[in-house]
């Protein structure tokens, strides 16, 4: 994979017209776009078709958690709308994670495009150890969350895992070289780390076995996000991976 492909931005913006921008300016620079709530819920299915049909990948991260059949309804329209990678929250268990992979390759198949990919969500970069524990009831270590939910995705027939990069190794690891990871809090030096807890830089996290990375904010809100981007880019070359 080329370092641009790796970076995946995250378009977390209200402005629709500076989300067309955005793209416009950066389509040639990264791999591709992510779309979380915060432009889903105010643009819909819209985004996932204006940016697919940018030429780039887009992950739809919308963290889908709730009964089988439902998930497996959201799978599906995110399919058609062109997702290339689509995320469900691997605390969902097993019946809902199988129902998210039988559904993306069914209406894939039916639709004849190329099936998304559909990986599932560990614990998120915003929580660390204590908050694990004392707010959401989880005893384990956070590292022995990711791996667990990682391998029950892998099980379901999940293509990957979306964790912080102080996971990525183990996760790795364990679950084999072909085993997708997407890390998030991902933050060039220096940057502000904002809500995020368990971070690394994009050269680290590529090391540890990250194969694509999402940054937002450090290209979204930099002087030029071009630029910003390039720089992340740069950075992730000669990187030698340890998986």
């Amino acid at each position: 994979m080329r370092e641009k492909e790796r970076l995946i931005v995250a378009l977390d913006v209200d402005d629709w017209s500076r989300v067309r921008e955005l793209a416009g300016l950066l389509r040639g620079v990264v791999g591709g776009f992510k779309i979380g709530m915060r432009l889903y819920y105010r643009v819909g299915p819209v985004a996932v078709e204006f940016l697919r049909g940018l030429g780039r990948e887009v992950f739809a991260d919308l963290k889908l958690h709730d009964i089988p059949s439902t998930v497996a309804g959201g799978v599906r329209a995110l399919t058609a709308a062109g997702a290339s990678i689509i995320n469900v929250h691997a605390a969902g268990g097993r019946a809902m994670m199988r129902a998210a992979a039988e559904a993306a390759a069914a209406e894939a198949a039916r639709l004849g495009i190329p099936r998304p990919k559909v990986v599932a969500v560990t614990v998120l970069t915003s929580l660390d150890e204590q908050a694990l524990r004392e707010e959401v009831g989880i005893p384990e270590s956070i590292l022995a969350v990711a791996l667990r939910w990682a391998l029950l995705a892998k099980e379901c027939g999940l293509d990957g895992a979306v964790a912080a990069p102080l996971e990525a190794a183990a996760i790795k690891k364990t679950c084999g070289p072909d085993f997708l990871l997407i890390t998030p809090g991902v933050r060039p030096p220096g940057a502000p780390l904002g809500d995020q807890r368990r971070v690394m830089t994009p050269g680290e996290a590529v090391q540890a076995g990250a194969d694509y990375i999402v940054v937002g904010r450090p290209v979204l809100q930099a002087a030029d996000p071009v630029r910003a981007a390039e720089e992340i880019v740069a950075a992730l070359k000669n990187v030698e991976r340890r998986t």
